[in-house]
């Protein structure tokens, strides 16, 4: 039999706030999407909105719109990976209370419920023109594949990565109608991002998944991870500015990625990888990159 999880580590689900006071039938079907931890939502969503906004998008309907579905689109990932997942979560500390893991719902419940958070989606999707429903299809399979790359590569960032920044490309061609260099970019350039910030994420869980057999990015690159940082956060803001050129911002752009960058300099030299609070306090303020690139994208359009 596998030990158990480590003591050092904490649980990552809040057992107050709002979601204490659902119903408590509806409680564990909001911790299963991540009603309670929105970071990663936003983490989906920006990538959205910065494709809206790099395709010089004017209206707010879009991305309201993006914004529903970043939650539903995060809750059923969510769902398929705690599915996928539910035998190693309970030999992680940060993981053993998820709904799934604690056995506080069946497989069946959670298929069904990810499969309301699709159709949901879908009806969003086919709002949006041929281009977009085209995107919107394919990213199910990188959806699909993701809980799995964890048992067969060192590199599931990266493959997070590639799910997580689609929306680059999606919220592009939900303006313009097809994509462009500037959209690639800007989606290479939020996979350098993800393989960052998720690097510092995977450093929480690096004892759990030696004893266990999970591959990560913090396990493979170890105590060289910082020098790897670094480099994640220089080619992401290169392609971002290349990005932002290739589509004509300017400056007001560009100074919104130097405060990015000067973003990305602090949580190189502030976090503290073997301490799981500190990575998971630096992971969160990704929020604040962004924000910046999206200031940076709307203001410099206004400007224009």
């Amino acid at each position: 039999m596998a030990a158990g999880p480590s003591p050092h580590d904490a649980t990552d689900i809040p057992r107050d706030g709002w979601v204490a006071n659902l119903p408590r039938a509806l409680r564990p079907y909001a911790r299963l999407a991540r009603l309670d931890r929105p970071i990663g939502t936003w983490l989906l969503l920006f990538p959205c909105w910065w494709g809206l906004a790099l395709a010089r998008e004017r209206g707010l309907w879009l991305y309201l719109l993006f914004g529903l579905g970043a939650v539903l689109m995060r809750g059923a990932g969510c769902t398929l990976n705690d599915i996928a997942d539910r035998d190693l979560d309970r030999q992680v500390a940060r993981t053993a209370t998820r709904p799934l893991a604690a056995r506080e719902i069946s497989i069946m419940q959670a298929v069904g419920f990810m499969g309301l958070l699709l159709a949901l989606s879908l009806a969003i999707l086919l709002s949006l023109n041929r281009a977009a429903i085209a995107l919107g299809v394919l990213v199910l399979v990188l959806v699909a594949i993701y809980p799995f790359m964890k048992r067969v590569t060192w590199w599931p960032q990266f493959f997070l990565g590639l799910a997580f920044n689609w929306g680059a490309l999606l919220g592009y061609a939900a303006t313009a109608g097809a994509l462009d260099w500037p959209a690639a970019l800007l989606y290479v350039g939020g996979i350098a991002w993800t393989l960052g910030y998720d690097t510092i994420y995977a450093h929480q869980d690096k004892e759990d998944d030696a004893r266990i057999g999970i591959k990560s990015s913090a396990r493979l690159l170890g105590d060289a991870s910082k020098p790897w940082l670094t480099s994640f956060y220089i080619t992401t803001i290169i392609l971002w500015a290349l990005a932002g050129w290739a589509a004509g911002f300017g400056w007001v752009f560009g100074l919104g990625l130097a405060l990015a960058a000067g973003h990305f300099v602090w949580q190189v030299r502030a976090v503290d990888l073997d301490r799981p609070d500190s990575c998971l306090a630096v992971f969160r303020a990704n929020t604040w990159v962004g924000w910046l690139v999206l200031g940076g994208l709307i203001v410099d359009r206004l400007a224009a």
